[in-house]
């Protein structure tokens, strides 16, 4: 798997929603978030500017989801449930791409993804002092695989 190569196709678990993204710094963006849905979600998020996101197929299937300030935004696809993409809050102007979906990448091929503090949104820490990483999280395969 290279995580250099920037843009790649992908979709949801039923197929219905397919989408083409050329990710911003390939998959060196991976991250997780340790907000209320991201914990929930456990996604794997990568980073693709607005403009560089086309949803070629199913784009009337897709459902959005909203909660909090209203800013940040989560599609999933309707039918299967899975979530595919979001607009930041914390940058609008970007969006998280979970990894899952994209052809030929599984979270699993991670050996390390940095977790962010999501928790404390950097939009609402303002003037306080504090990391936006929280943590790493490791996955080691079992011996063989």
């Amino acid at each position: 798997m290279s995580l250099d190569e920037g843009e790649r196709t992908g979709g949801c678990h039923c197929g219905a929603v397919r989408f083409r993204v050329r990710l911003a710094n390939g998959l060196n963006s991976a991250r997780r978030c340790d907000c209320s849905l991201c914990r929930m979600r456990g996604a794997v998020a990568v980073t693709a500017r607005q403009g560089d996101l086309t949803i070629t197929q199913g784009a009337e299937i897709l459902t959005l989801y909203q909660f909090n300030t209203g800013v940040a935004e989560h599609y999933f696809c309707s039918l299967c449930g899975i979530y595919t993409h979001h607009r930041r809050r914390s940058d609008p102007s970007q969006f998280g791409i979970n990894a899952a979906c994209l052809d030929g990448v599984s979270p699993f091929d991670f050996r390390e993804i940095v977790v962010n503090n999501g928790r404390q949104h950097p939009n609402d820490r303002t003037g306080q002092p504090g990391s936006d990483i929280i943590g790493i999280l490791t996955f080691t395969p079992a011996a063989g695989d």
